[in-house]
């Protein structure tokens, strides 16, 4: 057995690395042409299973649900290390509103879509709770990866909306199956439930993520490489622990993660690095894995439902949701009809939809067919016009493009002072002023040019021109007079 296991065990690695790098290499092509790239990934799942050139068989629906957690904890991880506390206070209270009232109002709308179109109603609603929540891993990747800088308030949003309302369909999806398997009815406590999840998710989120940062800048750690390792057990950690104590383990890393990027921690350029390239890898490994359980023939029979609910979702229920729930906040029409229409579905959908296969739902591998139609219409109606959906209704950012190239120091301890890029436009008051001209404070300095795709070294005469990235050192505390000079920091 020892002889004839490595061949099929290397013929798997070889495969699966195979699949993983055209769906990388596919990815900009994806982008060109805009597609969401997220269904390159699960197309190419799809067009390697069991109907598709290798044929391999894979129905092992307790595996991808393991393999699409994990990843998924992994995204949101990655997601909240690089969303900036500002963004969060000025976006927090309507993305809450959307990640708890929106999520069960779109459930029901759908539902009764659903409900309408032949299934019963512990069906229709296990549908309506599946496709209930924006999609992290879809939503980042769209924003972050595909070159679009979206205004700050509506990009805010959307990110921290899709990072938080997980666990209120996971709840849903989770209850409402178990109901389903068990005959049960839908309990009240189901409100009591949803309440302690959240609660507890956040207060654990909260207490991991000031924990973390605490042992970060203490943590004296002999290679770089450490401290990935070490972020990648807290974000473990901060998901496990309150999903033990009965909370809700997506809301707690994401915060967690939030509160460790904005503090002060050691190696933090590579840290983001590698937590980026972790979370691509997540996203390739779970939709690849989920393309898989798919039987693109079962996927055809059930096609035109999950294309009138899909249709239902992005004209109706998503829309609908959104105006409700955001014009108390007094955001423009434009904004909430942007908001509404950018509601991606991707892989939690699916993830949750394997959830009635293992408990054994009646019907439960329909369902999951139908979701999968209904992510697939959903990526592409709304996916693939978004970018120009953005330039259409003037949503784009006017903040400075991001510099060509970028100046990084590596440390594994936290440093007495700060590098910081900064974009000089026309409103800047060191635009057209010589460098030996501005007051900078003692200790600070002008340390890099970037002008186009030169790098430059800035001397006393170099006058600074509208489009330059000027990188400065200075003190922490002489940021406020930094700001002063030349703005708000590209880095910020």
């Amino acid at each position: 057995m020892f002889e004839q296991e490595p061949a099929p065990t290397a013929l798997l690695f070889a495969v699966f690395g195979i699949l993983m790098g055209l769906s990388a290499l596919f990815s900009r092509a994806a982008q060109r042409i805009g597609i969401p790239v997220v269904l390159v990934f699960l197309v190419i799942g799809m067009v390697a299973g069991t109907e598709g050139v290798t044929g391999y068989s894979f129905d092992d629906f307790g595996f991808a649900f393991r393999i699409g957690m994990a990843a998924l904890v992994l995204i949101l991880f990655d997601g909240g290390l690089n969303t900036p506390m500002m963004s969060v206070r000025q976006g927090v209270r309507p993305a809450a509103i959307l990640a708890t009232l929106g999520v069960v109002g779109t459930a029901l709308i759908v539902a009764a879509a659903a409900y309408l179109l032949g299934f019963g109603w512990p069906e229709a609603l296990l549908i309506g709770a599946i496709v209930s929540s924006t999609d992290a891993a879809a939503v980042f990747s769209l924003l972050r990866g595909s070159n679009i800088f979206l205004k700050r308030k509506v990009g805010v949003t959307l990110e921290i909306e899709s990072g938080s309302n997980d666990p209120m369909a996971v709840i849903l999806t989770i209850s409402l199956a178990s109901a389903a398997a068990g005959g049960d009815g839908i309990s009240w406590w189901l409100i009591m439930e949803v309440v302690t999840q959240l609660g507890v998710g956040a207060v654990l989120g909260i207490a991991f993520g000031h924990g973390g940062r605490w042992l970060l800048s203490r943590a004296r750690l002999e290679a770089g490489g450490l401290y990935p390792v070490l972020t990648l057990a807290l974000a473990l950690l901060a998901f496990g622990v309150p999903t033990l104590f009965l909370g809700s383990g997506f809301l707690a890393v994401y915060i967690a993660a939030v509160i460790m990027g904005n503090g002060p921690i050691p190696y933090r350029s590579g840290l983001l690095r590698v937590h980026d390239s972790i979370a691509w890898m997540s996203q390739i490994t779970m939709f690849l894995v989920l393309g898989l359980l798919v039987t693109p023939a079962k996927l055809i029979e059930v096609a035109w439902v999950g294309v009138l609910l899909a249709l239902v979702l992005a004209f109706l229920a998503r829309p609908l949701v959104v105006l409700l729930t955001l014009l108390p906040f007094r955001y423009p029409m434009r904004e909430i009809g942007y908001i509404g229409w950018v509601g991606l579905r991707g892989a939690v959908p699916i993830i949750l939809a394997t959830f009635p296969v293992l408990m054994g739902v009646d019907g439960s591998d329909t369902l999951f067919h139908v979701v999968c139609a209904m992510v697939i219409v959903n990526t592409l109606i709304p996916g693939a016009t978004v970018r120009w959906l953005t330039r259409r209704m003037g949503l784009t950012s006017d903040e400075p493009p991001p510099p060509p190239a970028v100046l990084e120091i590596q440390s594994t301890q936290i440093l007495d002072g700060e590098i910081k890029s900064y974009y000089i436009n026309e409103a800047s008051a060191a635009c057209d002023a010589r460098i030996a001209d501005l007051p900078f404070p003692k200790g600070s300095l002008a340390i890099l040019l970037v002008r186009g795709k030169q790098l430059l070294g800035p001397g006393g005469d170099t006058i600074l021109k509208p489009g330059d990235h000027l990188y400065v050192f200075f003190r922490p505390e002489h940021l406020p007079f930094i700001g002063l000079l030349f703005g708000r920091s590209e880095d910020d």
